[in-house]
């Protein structure tokens, strides 16, 4: 097996090269993870209690949007690809090879033989061909529709699929990672909430904002992965409760600590706190359509009214460093490393609030569902804002329903992202104009033909100065309000073993239940 980390190439043109590569290489290779120079045990029943669900989350991938979707998808489902931990370049999942075309419009994949669905029937390139044709469809609803835009043909051809694409895309392996894109019978069309994949587990039960448990897939096609015999995922919103129950032994894993605990969680002898450095983060979005917001100098004022030194210190605890109110930090690729770092600056913020015109209070809404600290956090932003005099109100949102009701759907409000596979991939999910994420309403054709021509640069160079110039587009024009992008701290009991620290998203990039085993 080579080591993928240290044989691509992951520029622009190594990329493809790379891709071919691993096409070539990668077909019969079991995927290896950092965690296995300890010998994995089999059995038990895994129990975490987990962040981030809802009275409204549906089984359906296409629809998740927050963590308790995002883990359970990966218990039951697989895509096409997988990212390596450490380095993100693309590894074979269910997809066992790919080839580009010359121009990178035309992808070649080939599916694996042998492998079956949890109802029993076999996988097959036509289930494949569905499962991104219902993602990629006029009326979808997916959050990754926005990834999918560009593509003009989805087929099987020879018994293998067959993606063409309007444009050149050297990323196109990376974009099918994309935690939405479970391969699914028949795409999912049928009963897309079914649960029925090719993943680790297979679904028991499912209890909306509640709890979900998994019993282990005998048949699964992978020896290296799904160690224990159950899993039991149990819903705690409330951050307390979920370290009471990881420090009385009623599960085993928890998700998303608040920094300020951290002291306290490392003087207890039984359990282990995971951190790991990626590309999600922290933030309060505007709609750029919606009154006052709409109005850029007032976005300006906020986006200067706001202490992201204090934010960095008093929530994030220093786990983590300072954004710059564009959604890409240094673990991406071809990240712009030379735009000025925007800082707390209340003379400039008050410039900016009276060009605006603006006058009266400003309504934030925030919520304990939305990152961990994200009440202080907005709180800490209205002392800050107040100096500039801008007045804000901070209303205290339900943690339940948060990311239905609130969340892209009121226009100023605070927010949490994690990690996307490219740059691409992150601007495509959530600020091109037909994003169905674009939680900012940022609507520009310009930027979206920029983002269209980033993604089909070859020149690396070219490449580069094309994200800088879209990455000054979303921090001086966009909605965004980025202080801070997080570490992603969670915590387990010690008998836990085989966590993989995955620069790719929080949890494990979602695979922290087949990733994981328990010793005795």
């Amino acid at each position: 097996m080579i080591d993928l980390g240290k044989t691509l190439d992951l520029s622009r043109r190594g990329f493809l090269q790379g891709s071919a590569l691993l096409g070539l290489t990668a077909a019969t290779g079991t995927l290896v993870s950092p965690a296995m120079a300890e010998t994995p045990v089999r059995g038990g029943t895994l129990r975490m209690g987990l962040e981030g669900g809802a009275s409204a989350d549906t089984l359906d991938p296409a629809l998740a949007s927050a963590s308790v979707p995002f883990v359970i998808g990966h218990c039951w489902g697989d895509t096409l690809i997988e990212s390596d931990p450490k380095t993100g370049a693309p590894l074979p999942s269910l997809a066992e090879s790919w080839s580009p075309s010359p121009d990178a419009k035309v992808w070649t994949f080939k599916i694996r033989k042998d492998v079956k669905f949890h109802d029993g029937k076999p996988l097959k390139v036509a289930d494949v061909v569905a499962t991104l044709q219902r993602h990629a469809g006029a009326q979808s609803q997916s959050g990754a529709l926005g990834l999918l835009t560009g593509i003009s043909k989805i087929e099987e051809k020879a018994g293998e699929l067959v993606i063409t694409l309007e444009e050149g895309n050297a990323d196109m392996p990376l974009v099918l990672t994309d935690y939405h894109l479970q391969i699914q019978p028949n795409g999912g069309n049928d009963n897309p909430n079914a649960a029925i994949g090719t993943g680790p587990y297979k679904l028991l039960k499912f209890e909306p904002g509640v709890r979900a448990t998994f019993e282990r897939n005998k048949d699964d096609w992978r020896q290296d992965r799904g160690y224990v015999d159950s899993v039991e995922i149990t819903v705690m919103n409330d951050p307390t409760a979920r370290i009471a129950a990881l420090q009385s032994g009623q599960v085993d894993f928890i998700s998303m600590l608040a920094p300020k605990v951290l002291p306290l969680l490392k003087r207890v002898p039984t359990v282990e706190i995971l951190r790991t450095s990626g590309k999600g983060f922290y933030a309060f979005l505007m709609h750029c359509d919606t009154a006052p917001f709409d109005n850029n100098d007032l976005r300006m004022a906020l986006k200067l009214a706001i202490d992201r030194e204090a934010i960095l210190k008093t929530v994030v605890g220093g786990y983590g460093t300072i954004g710059n109110d564009f959604p890409v930090n240094a673990n991406y690729a071809l990240a712009p490393t030379d735009i000025e770092q925007r800082a707390y600056d209340p003379e400039k913020a008050k410039f900016h609030y009276k060009k605006s015109g603006h006058d009266g209070p400003i309504l934030l809404r925030t919520s304990d569902a939305a990152f961990s600290g994200a009440v202080d956090a907005a709180q800490l932003f209205q002392i800050s804002a107040a100096k500039a005099g801008i007045k804000l109100d901070v209303k205290r949102e339900p943690a339940d329903g948060y990311w239905a009701e609130v969340w892209n759907n009121k226009p100023f409000c605070a927010t949490f992202w994690g990690g996307r596979p490219t740059q691409d991939a992150r601007y495509s999910t959530s600020y091109v104009s037909t994003a169905e994420w674009n939680d900012t309403r940022f609507k520009r054709p310009d930027f979206d033909k920029l983002v269209i021509e980033a993604r089909g640069e070859l020149d690396e160079a070219k490449r580069r100065a094309l994200y800088r110039q879209i990455a000054l587009m979303v921090r001086d024009e966009g909605g965004l309000i980025l202080p801070v992008f997080n570490d992603y701290l969670n915590a387990s009991s010690k008998k836990l073993k085989g966590y993989v620290n995955d620069i790719g998203n929080d949890l494990s990039n979602g695979r922290v239940a087949s990733r994981v085993w328990l010793q005795a």
